[in-house]
């Protein structure tokens, strides 16, 4: 049964993220400078932790609140969505996107196009600028993510009402470490829309596969030892 107020939800929540998070980025600049100061890695951390947990508590009980392919994609492979919902899922976390980071252009173009509208660099001086470095950062913090999707707002035995507040503490804080890093996406549509307005594609592959790889592996594991244990207990 497909359900397209949920699809229209995870393009709303996703430009939220995108629009919020990238603006910050331009913010940060403006602020403290193009280098990476300790007050501008907070403030980004802060606006897209803000934007997910905010999103989560919005619309969690709409769509679940994905806003991210890699989620809805770890939600496929555990077959906690349908193939129909989770393709729309994610075209219109892509819409949304791509929305986000046309209005960041509309509105900011100036301050927006020093930082490609919020495009992920790549794998930073710190990784020697390796690819394979880059991808491994976004499948680790992707990964991480997606266990504390799946235990808080999946797991039947989950506090209540603090999954909003757990995903996007993971969110601030993989971007206090993840920014001086990749640049922190975890999320395919993250990255997608300002690089497809920005014309901004170098590396754009990591921030694909990286996530989508920490995405499933963290879904199965938690869904199969976790989750289905605890579903079993409640039936």
């Amino acid at each position: 049964m497909v359900n397209p107020r949920a699809w229209l939800a995870e393009a709303i929540a996703t430009y939220c993220l995108v629009f919020f998070g990238p603006v910050s980025i331009g913010l940060a600049v403006v602020a403290f400078g193009s280098g990476l100061s300790i007050p501008a890695i907070v403030m980004i951390a802060l606006a897209h932790g803000a934007a997910i947990g905010l999103m989560v508590y919005t619309f969690g009980h709409i769509s679940g609140a994905h806003i991210n392919p890699a989620v809805t994609i770890s939600m496929l492979v555990t077959k906690r969505i349908n193939v129909k919902d989770g393709i729309a899922y994610i075209i219109f976390q892509l819409i949304g996107a791509i929305a986000a980071a046309a209005s960041y252009k509309a509105i900011l173009p100036d301050i927006g196009a020093k930082v490609n509208f919020g495009t992920q660099g790549g794998p930073s001086a710190l990784l020697h600028y390796n690819a394979i470095s880059g991808f491994t950062v976004e499948a680790i913090l992707t990964f991480f993510l997606v266990t504390v999707i799946f235990m808080t707002a999946v797991h039947k035995k989950a506090a209540a009402g603090m999954y909003g507040l757990a995903i996007g503490g993971m969110i601030f804080l993989i971007h206090l470490i993840g920014v001086p890093l990749t640049g922190a996406s975890v999320n395919p549509a993250r990255t997608f829309g300002p690089a497809l307005i920005s014309g901004y594609w170098d590396y754009h592959w990591i921030y694909w596969a990286g996530p989508i790889v920490g995405a499933v592996i963290a879904g199965l594991v938690m869904n199969y030892i976790f989750v289905k244990k605890a579903e079993k207990e409640v039936s």
